[in-house]
């Protein structure tokens, strides 16, 4: 009996020590985050000299709302586009399954915002998400209340996670992904990461290796369910209008559509193209983010490029090269538009965007080597022959030349993208399943 005692005593303590040190963490976490106070407001200023979006709702951001929804709440955190757009199917099927019930979307960024603004309307309440200190974070839950909180993809707060937890709001993690390098990074914070991913109610990642890595960070009992983007419905006013686009650049000429391109990528597209010819060929550059769209125009300008930014929206003379794509919200229109599509942030190292958008509307797409933040969707999606990787912008090149010379090969990658995408749908269907299980599909009484 004594050594029972005693064995009991050593657990008691052992878990009192780790109790103190993971509260030590998050105080001492929270405190980092009120001395960079100072910094935030002037990342906000900084980025609202080329997106004033980013000075409107400031109080938001700190817990302070004017909105207030007079339904019971189910809550979806998307950051930014891509996690916006993640949302589409859910939404829809939400919307079904709970009709008595009100959506609010938080995002992060004012373009995750305006997507939000186009793809929903006033059909669900929107408001950034605060800043993860513990006062912003729980006056924000005793706003709005919400049933049931969804974090899409890789949003790991630690205060936000454990606010929830005690208020005893189910929070889900779903879509998750967790490359490699964010895992080495949540890894510094080794006991945080643990009892965070440990206080979330669930949590379904897209591919087996996020799966591995959110385990190996302390999460127990993860789902895999695949990737909700595969989910996604091009919506008709998109494709119509990327037929209105096709007519203005020309229905004869080819057209190389550059997604998303990243700073110092448009550089290397540009060099390699004039070391190749490519009759009527039209370029279409959309950068990744808004706010280097003068940054481009200003590029082109003074490489004495004909070019012509789509806000014109005229048709396209035989003398233009490329064409500016200023525009947001219309990526599914672009797709739709081109002949072939290189996925931008791949060609140098940011990590790259999402291919399959280009993918669900049949597409083609080339890749560059750096796609380690959506790796498991770029490798199935070569596999299949939807898309090909390429080392360097002149082997982009020279691919790009060898697909628009042979109808064929691009015939046959528009029909593995289609493939591609159904055979890798369904996510919804599980991530319905799981909140079914937290949230019963009843009104309240």
């Amino acid at each position: 009996m004594f050594f029972l005692s005693s064995a009991r005593n050593d657990t008691t303590i052992h878990n009192l020590v780790k109790t103190r040190e993971l509260h030590l963490m998050i105080f001492l976490y929270t405190l980092a985050l009120w001395l960079l106070l100072p910094y935030i407001f002037l990342r906000l200023i900084w980025r609202a000299r080329k997106q004033p979006e980013y000075l409107r709702h400031i109080g938001e951001r700190f817990g302070f709302y004017s909105i207030k929804g007079d339904k019971p709440i189910i809550w979806l955190h998307a950051v930014s586009v891509g996690e916006t757009r993640a949302t589409q199917s859910l939404v829809t099927r939400l919307r079904a399954t709970y009709p008595y019930h009100q959506i609010l979307i938080t995002h992060t960024t004012p373009t995750g915002r305006t997507t939000s603004k186009q793809l929903y309307d006033d059909s669900v309440l929107r408001v950034y998400l605060p800043y993860d200190y513990p006062f912003a974070v729980s006056k924000f839950l005793r706003h709005f209340r919400p049933q049931l909180g969804i974090l899409m993809e890789t949003e790991i707060w630690f205060n936000l996670i454990h606010i929830c937890h005690e208020f005893g709001i189910s929070l889900l993690l779903l879509n998750a992904r967790m490359s490699e390098k964010s895992a080495q990074g949540y890894a510094r914070f080794a006991q945080l990461a643990h009892n965070a991913l440990g206080e979330l109610t669930a949590i379904a990642a897209q591919t087996a290796d996020d799966a591995a890595r959110l385990t190996s960070l302390g999460a127990q009992n993860v789902l895999i369910m695949g990737n909700l983007k595969f989910d996604i419905e091009p919506p008709r006013a998109m494709l119509e209008l990327g037929k209105q686009l096709r007519e203005q650049f020309g229905i004869a000429r080819k057209v190389f559509l550059a997604a998303s391109t990243r700073e110092g990528e448009e550089v290397l597209l540009l060099d390699a193209l004039k070391n190749i010819h490519i009759p009527d060929l039209l370029l279409v550059i959309v950068p990744r983010h808004p706010q280097r769209f003068a940054e481009i125009a200003n590029l082109l300008g003074q490489r004495g490029i004909m070019f012509q930014r789509r806000s014109k929206n005229r048709a396209v003379s035989a003398e233009i090269q490329v064409v500016l794509g200023d525009s947001m919200g219309e990526m599914f229109a672009y797709y739709a538009a081109a002949d072939l599509a290189f996925i931008g942030g791949s060609l140098l190292p940011y990590g790259g965007q999402n291919l399959i958008e280009a993918c669900l509307v049949g597409t083609p797409v080339l890749v560059g080597p750096y796609t380690h933040n959506f790796a498991e969707a770029t490798r199935l999606a070569i596999s299949a022959g939807a898309a090909a990787l390429i080392q360097d912008a002149r082997g982009m090149i020279i691919k790009l030349q060898h697909l628009l010379d042979d109808p064929k090969a691009l015939c046959e990658m528009r029909q593995h993208c289609m493939k591609f995408v159904e055979s890798n749908r369904g996510a919804t269907d599980i991530s319905l399943q799981i909140i079914i299980g937290l949230l019963p599909n009843k009104p309240d009484k």
